[in-house]
């Protein structure tokens, strides 16, 4: 972990080709803003927080990848989702959470900003279009969560693989070589299944055509047939 220099509150330290949310905020919120987060730098496969710990602030990833994964029982691991540039972070421990309910890893290098809870509060209350589109990311992440849920009640594990490999090729993550930084481990952990069931229906998605394999890079040919597999998996 590297902590930036403090920033000049008088020069935004967000990157304007970042669809972020303070674009969307006066000078003045921005500045009070700017008065109370810290940049920090975390490199590949650090640990950014665990869940159970103590929470004092929210974070914002001002770029990079976040895995974001639940710690079931024993040392078995669920992954809920990847983060990304423009994302926020244990954004309900706002609302009197104190303690992290996840926990968070960096896929690759990622520049950090943790925020006072407070001063984005009260940005919240005074800034509706901020809110708004707060409430719109936060939608996105419930309806994938809702559809993980599902995903792990009701398929087999082909459908489960391929439910995994669809969101890790969506659009979202097509700027990013997405499979480069994830482990075989890492897709059973999305998946929900076992490294040697991976491996095995890859290999099958392979010969059926689906897909393409070269060392941890995962190229997918056929989306409609890992799909129409998703849906009867």
């Amino acid at each position: 972990m590297i902590m930036s220099k403090p920033d000049n509150h008088n020069k935004s330290p967000y990157k304007k080709s970042e669809p972020d949310c303070f674009q969307l905020i006066s000078k003045a919120d921005f500045e009070s803003i700017s008065k109370n987060k810290t940049q920090l730098t975390y490199l590949r496969d650090e640990t950014i927080f665990k869940q159970g710990a103590f929470a004092p602030h929210v974070l914002f990833i001002q770029s990079g990848l976040v895995k974001i994964f639940l710690q079931t029982s024993g040392r078995k691991k669920l992954n809920l989702w990847i983060a990304r540039s423009g994302d926020f972070l244990a954004f309900s421990t706002i609302f009197e959470e104190n303690i992290y309910a996840y926990s968070a890893v960096a896929l690759k290098d990622s520049e950090i900003l943790m925020i006072e809870k407070g001063s984005l509060k009260n940005l919240l209350a005074t800034n509706h279009e901020f809110a708004l589109r707060i409430t719109s990311k936060n939608y996105g992440t419930e309806k994938h969560l809702l559809d993980l849920v599902s995903n792990l009640s009701y398929k087999q594990m082909r459908g489960k693989l391929a439910s995994s490999l669809l969101y890790l090729s969506s659009e979202a993550f097509l700027r990013e070589d997405i499979f480069s930084f994830l482990s075989r481990q890492d897709i059973a952990g999305f998946a929900s299944i076992s490294v040697e069931s991976v491996i095995k229906f890859l290999k099958e998605f392979e010969k059926e055509g689906i897909l393409k394999l070269s060392g941890k890079e995962i190229s997918i040919d056929d989306p409609q047939r890992l799909s129409g597999i998703s849906k009867t998996g």
